[in-house]
């Protein structure tokens, strides 16, 4: 008789996570996160390092929703923002620095446009200053877009509180609108590809806008004719004393919370008008919203919890916007190139591990699970007919 081959114990066995949609809350955490990150550097290094991380958690987590199709759309516009940067400086005056670069025609200007210019000489350092302006905007702005590509708009909803329910309602829709335009005009290029359409640049942009805002509008009429059957916006009835006392308790915790960011910003504000202004406002308005709540009667059938998941991906993302305020605090040199005189960036080895760190989401949250899964083929059979 052979021995049955022994089994691995368990202990050695590793089972991959099961895919599964994680909490849109923690992809939001996370991309606010990075992009505060990006927000203490101008150095075009760690920018686009923060960039290529947003990229490569992106491409490893998304799954195949409409709205996960937008993220080429947030792209562009960064690159639209750092190209209208550069040329804004270039249009408005680009002169001031020692390095001219090339010197254009000037346009005179009327007196009452005093101490602004067009065109004149370009300079070395106006047009980096406005280079790296633009890319720590753009990256910030694709970093809301991998919270975007990353988070279920419609999850998000359903764990707002119910004080900001109407307000979220409007919010979702608004951001689902550019993953649906995109869908749109992708279908729509997949249809006039198939019908053989031979226009191509400006002459097909006719054929191609007409059908794209139809479908979109279709779309939003069929989004909200949903919400409306599934009793989104519907309030329970509240007397006006109520209502009166939640909205001055919203109104001035947010004005507390606004000279206290005001107060803890400014060096030259008394001291009770930072930190203690701040918290008082958090509270008050904290206070607002939960009595505010109480008007909304929601039922859920399957409530979103926080796993191990969603807080390995929250606190990869604290960490890396940590690490940035502590070089920021240690070694600002490293963050912000100099332009007077010019300098090449370095790249440090703080803030390129903190921006690192953020990059962990795409090995320690889970894979997306899939709801559009392609068939597989079918084998072709090669075995001839017998004649009739």
């Amino acid at each position: 008789m052979t021995a049955r081959p022994s089994l691995p114990p368990l202990a050695a066995l590793r089972f991959p996570p099961l895919p599964r949609a994680l909490h849109p809350g923690a992809w939001w955490l996370w991309a606010l996160a990075m992009a505060t990150a990006a927000g203490r550097t101008t150095n075009p290094l760690l920018l686009t390092l923060i960039l290529a991380v947003c990229g490569h958690v992106v491409v490893r987590r998304r799954g195949d929703a409409p709205w996960a199709l937008a993220f080429r759309m947030y792209l562009l516009l960064g690159a639209f923002i750092v190209t209208g940067r550069v040329v804004f400086r270039i249009v408005f005056g680009g002169g001031q620095g020692d390095t001219v670069l090339l010197t254009l025609p000037q346009i005179p200007l009327p007196a009452w446009a005093a101490g602004v210019r067009l065109f004149g000489p370009v300079a070395a350092e106006q047009l980096l200053g406005g280079f790296y302006d633009g890319l720590r905007l753009a990256v910030m702005v694709v970093c809301v877009g991998a919270a975007n590509a990353l988070a279920n708009p419609k999850r998000m909803l359903k764990s707002l509180p119910g004080a900001l329910y109407e307000i979220g309602t409007a919010v979702v829709v608004a951001l689902t609108v550019a993953p649906q335009l995109v869908e749109s005009v992708q279908r729509v290029r997949r249809a006039r590809r198939l019908r053989a359409g031979g226009r191509k640049g400006p002459r097909a942009l006719r054929g191609i806008l007409v059908p794209v805002l139809e479908d979109a509008l279709n779309r939003s009429l069929a989004l909200a004719a949903a919400m409306a059957s599934h009793g989104y916006g519907r309030t329970g009835r509240i007397d006006p004393a109520t209502r009166l006392i939640t909205g001055l308790l919203v109104i001035t915790g947010l004005l507390g919370v606004c000279a206290g960011l005001y107060g803890v910003m400014d060096a030259t504000t008394p001291v009770y008008l930072g930190a203690p202004m701040l918290t008082a406002g958090l509270l008050v308005a904290v206070a607002g919203f939960v009595l505010g709540g109480r008007r909304l009667r929601r039922s859920r059938y399957r409530p979103d919890r926080w796993r191990a998941g969603e807080l390995a991906v929250t606190f990869s993302g604290i960490a890396a916007a940590t690490l940035m305020y502590l070089t920021s605090q240690l070694d600002p040199a490293g963050l912000y190139p100099s332009l007077t005189p010019l300098t090449w960036p370095e790249l440090s080895v703080l803030p390129a591990l903190a921006i690192l760190v953020g990059a962990l989401p795409a090995w320690l949250a889970p894979p997306p699970a899939l709801t559009q899964e392609e068939p597989e083929p079918k084998p072709v059979s090669t075995a001839k007919e017998p004649a009739a």
